[in-house]
């Protein structure tokens, strides 16, 4: 069979999953959470995570029908954070709609959160009570990552490390479970320790993009300079200061302010742009793909292999440069 129909098939049946997982074809009006999760997680997204797993499989040459729940488990885990984070963040607008907490609130996003987390990992439990285990350890990691970037908020001095390190935890270490998992349930240890720093890496890779974007305006689901607005030192917004201690200043006392109007943000982010930080911030970027395609080793040296080298550097880098001048 063609491979390309093969791997369609497997996120066809991932979809089809998570919809059986929110309630069916026609859930029930009234089931709040269910209703409010669907909004979310059948609203739009990459599926970058099941397709994911589906190329650590192919790259071992290995199928199970298990490796469905895992590619669900991992979406739903990722869907969580999602609506968590929009709480945390008052967030109002994800994948170009309204988020749920902007539309039922705050107390319906946290708890249609907790339903997705907890559906996912009772299934890998299920299927594999070492992936189950696995995931328990990932969304700890990811939960720390999250309010070390809330903590981290309006700090200008933030170290290129710790920044790093929010982003392997928060992307990456998910990112790391799905090559985890694929190798665990192969029996391939060698593979499981390569794909999980592969994933770590991208995810960080992934969270530069993200960062990058933000710059220059081109996530639609968000307005341009969001992090700015927030007080988030993304990574061009700390590289810029890092070039100039007169910028660094300029935002720093803006960011002192209880708000910041939309001519300020617009003026600091313009000066962001003109920096040459985000030349700096891509380049990081493209250093960390280069990292993770080198520990992949063997496993991206062969044709299915090399299907997870062009799916990291086409998603990241497309993530990046689209719609940038």
């Amino acid at each position: 069979m063609d491979p390309s129909v093969v791997f369609f098939d497997f996120l066809k049946q991932v979809e089809t999953s998570l919809v059986a997982q929110l309630g069916g074809v026609a859930p029930p009006p009234e089931d709040t959470l269910v209703v409010a999760a669907r909004h979310l997680v059948l609203g739009g997204g990459k599926r970058a995570r099941p397709m994911l797993v589906k190329i650590f499989a192919d790259s071992l040459e290995f199928a199970d029908p298990r490796l469905v729940t895992v590619g669900v488990a991992a979406e739903l885990i990722h869907a969580a954070s999602l609506l968590h984070d929009d709480v945390v963040d008052a967030g109002m607008f994800r994948r170009g709609k309204p988020t749920v907490n902007a539309r039922w609130g705050n107390t319906v996003s946290v708890l249609s959160g907790d339903l997705l987390l907890s559906g996912g990992l009772l299934e890998l439990a299920r299927a594999d009570a070492r992936l189950g285990e696995m995931a328990l350890a990932t969304v700890q990691e990811m939960t720390r990552a999250a309010i070390d970037e809330v903590q981290a908020r309006g700090n200008l001095d933030l170290s290129l490390p710790a920044h790093r390190a929010i982003g392997e935890g928060k992307t990456g270490s998910l990112f790391g479970f799905c090559g985890r998992a694929v190798a665990t349930l192969a029996g391939n240890e060698d593979a499981g320790r390569r794909f999980d720093t592969f994933g770590r890496r991208i995810g960080v890779a992934f969270q530069m993009a993200d960062d990058v974007r933000d710059v220059t305006g081109t996530d639609e689901g968000k307005p341009q300079y969001a992090d700015l607005s927030s007080r988030t030192p993304n990574l061009p917004v700390l590289l810029a200061c890092a070039k100039d201690a007169r910028l660094k200043r300029r935002i720093s006392e803006a960011w002192s302010y209880g708000s910041l109007g939309v001519d300020k943000v617009r003026e600091l982010g313009t000066a962001v742009l003109v920096s040459g930080a985000l030349d700096d911030a891509i380049a990081m970027m493209n250093r960390e793909l280069d990292a993770a395609v080198d520990i992949l080793g063997e496993y991206g040296n062969t044709p299915l292999g090399q299907n997870l080298v062009h799916w990291a550097r086409t998603l990241a880098r497309g993530m990046t440069l689209k719609g940038a001048a």
